[in-house]
């Protein structure tokens, strides 16, 4: 019987690093999918990721109620399916509309565009949905603190492998840009997430997960989890959190796609590679070093470097130029990137202890209240939409070095939240059944 027990945990923890990286396979493939419609119309460059991160803003606190209405395993089966729906979309969107005009003028806007960002908003609902199950069931499957973190940070890694596959296949795919690229050019990659979705369904539909959100079907919320300071400025912090991580390399892929080399897209998706990259070797140290050097110790020392670098990136001479790597790796005969990408991806190293890192730190000591934070943190994800898309239209305005400027500011508010705003000042309000969920779960 002791044996049984023992199990049911390695099994769960297996299933949810499989959803960590199916939440970044889904996710990543926004940006640049958004650059092949940026390139026919200017405004849509981000369109798709600001529809993919929307759906955070109705879907979270929903996808949170979910969770205790219908357990842990339930939900992940309705978010794969639908995640399946919103992908099958943006497939027809490569296939139907084209030809159909919705709104004229020098630049009329087709059907087929209008397919695909409904496409992104359904996946956007899987990703929410998905992302509600995987982050607070590892959290306690880990027991909560540096363990909880540790957890988060080990699934955290597998989902920046599939987020840096994503962008470098697109690009690869793609090649360079121009006005007759369509979504037919990345349909292999759509079908490929179809069927992922579809054998994941399979797979966990066979697989036992234990539900402690079973123990908070009946049970009375005495307060909200934003009566805990600690959890309200952390779901600020999340909020900015996403802005960074998608427009950091979303806004870097833009800017390179432009430029005049061959094959500036495979370039592009290559250096947002790099970033995520990046992440996925961030994340892997960090689930090694979580059970001994404290979770904020590592978003104080994460968020200052990654404000230097990103402080240096703005500074630095665009005419300092390097050959990437990948130039030489695509058979590129010339061009040349800003040397301000390298500082800008080396930042993955920085933001990837961060999802986790402010999850942790924002539901310490929350106990049955843990359920209705995620969702809450699930609407704030809708930062990741907002931001880059402001960013985009600074970016378009300005200059893309001066959008930057919105990454710096959001991470000097993430470095204040690691040194102040963390401290959990409300440690009086009742959670009774935190101890108790976490017996059940050993």
């Amino acid at each position: 019987m002791a044996q049984t027990t023992q199990k049911r945990p390695i099994v769960a923890i297996i299933t949810m690093f499989f959803i960590f990286a199916m939440i970044s396979f889904v996710t990543n493939m926004a940006a640049p999918f958004g650059n092949i419609w940026g390139f026919r119309y200017a405004w849509a460059g981000m369109a798709g990721n600001l529809m993919n991160f929307t759906a955070y803003l109705f879907m979270g606190i929903p996808a949170g109620n979910m969770l205790i209405r219908y357990g842990y395993k339930k939900t992940a089966l309705i978010a794969l399916a639908v995640g399946a729906i919103g992908l099958a979309i943006q497939l027809l969107s490569s296939v139907v509309g084209d030809n159909v005009i919705v709104i004229g003028g020098e630049n009329p806007t087709t059907l087929n565009l209008f397919i695909y960002l409904l496409g992104a908003l359904v996946c956007g609902v899987c990703v929410c949905m998905l992302n509600t199950v995987v982050n607070p069931m590892l959290n306690l499957l880990g027991g909560g603190g540096n363990k909880g973190n540790q957890l988060i940070q080990t699934g955290g890694a597998l989902n920046s492998l599939s987020g840096t596959l994503t962008p470098m296949f697109v690009g690869v795919l793609v090649g360079t840009l121009t006005k007759e690229t369509t979504m037919a050019s990345v349909a292999p990659l759509v079908v490929t997430g179809i069927v992922i979705f579809v054998l994941a369904f399979i797979i966990i539909s066979f697989v036992k997960i234990q539900e402690p959100q079973a123990n908070l079907s009946n049970v009375k919320y005495e307060h909200s989890p934003l009566s805990f300071r600690h959890c309200k400025l952390g779901i600020l912090a999340i909020f900015f959190y996403v802005g960074i991580e998608i427009g950091i390399p979303g806004e870097m892929n833009a800017w390179i796609s432009r430029e005049s080399f061959e094959g500036a897209a495979a370039v592009a998706g290559s250096l947002a590679a790099l970033y995520w990259l990046m992440m996925l070797i961030g994340r892997f140290l960090s689930s090694v070093i979580s059970g001994k050097i404290s979770t904020r110790i590592q978003l104080i020392t994460a968020s200052a470097v990654a404000i230097v670098l990103v402080l240096i990136a703005i500074i630095l001479p665009e005419e300092v130029t390097f050959q990437s790597p990948e130039i030489s790796a695509l058979n590129i005969t010339s061009g040349e990137v800003p040397m301000k990408t390298l500082f800008l991806f080396l930042c993955g190293l920085c933001t990837s202890v961060m999802w986790g890192g402010i999850f942790n730190l924002a539901t310490e000591g929350l106990g049955k209240y843990t359920a209705k934070a995620s969702g809450l943190f699930m609407t704030m994800v809708v930062g990741g939409g907002i931001m880059p898309f402001i960013q985009d239209w600074i970016g378009r305005s300005v200059g893309y070095v001066s959008s930057y400027w919105l990454i710096f500011a959001m991470l000097v508010y993430i470095f204040y939240y690691a040194i102040i705003g963390s401290k959990n000042v409300n440690q009086d309000i009742p959670v009774s059944l935190e101890e108790e969920m976490k017996e059940e779960l050993v």
